[in-house]
């Protein structure tokens, strides 16, 4: 599994004008079962994806398609990790937050 940190490095005027195909991007990958959940970070910063994949390598080359990591306007950090726990009604707390 793998948390996926976006970090914008441009104007907000610049994210929001490519958020239309980033969501594209997003609805693809939710789509094919790679993301679970994702997100605008608070403060508004950037986003996080939670993923699942095969290997670091096949996320990191799915977030290179990213409409933002492909036109420089965010930073992407990938990290993996080994799911040993979680909550019983998971998806109880995401909808309720």
């Amino acid at each position: 599994m793998f948390v996926i940190e976006l970090t914008y490095k441009v104007p907000l005027a610049e994210i929001d004008a490519a958020m239309k195909p980033h969501m594209a991007f997003l609805r693809k990958h939710y789509k094919s079962g790679a993301f679970l959940v994702s997100g605008r970070k608070i403060p508004r910063d950037g986003g996080i994806i939670l993923a699942v994949g095969e290997s670091r390598e096949q996320i990191e080359a799915i977030m290179r398609d990213d409409p933002f990591c492909a036109r420089g306007l965010a930073d992407v950090r990938v990290i993996e990790f080994r799911v040993s726990q979680r909550a019983a009604d998971i998806q109880a707390r995401i909808e309720t937050h």
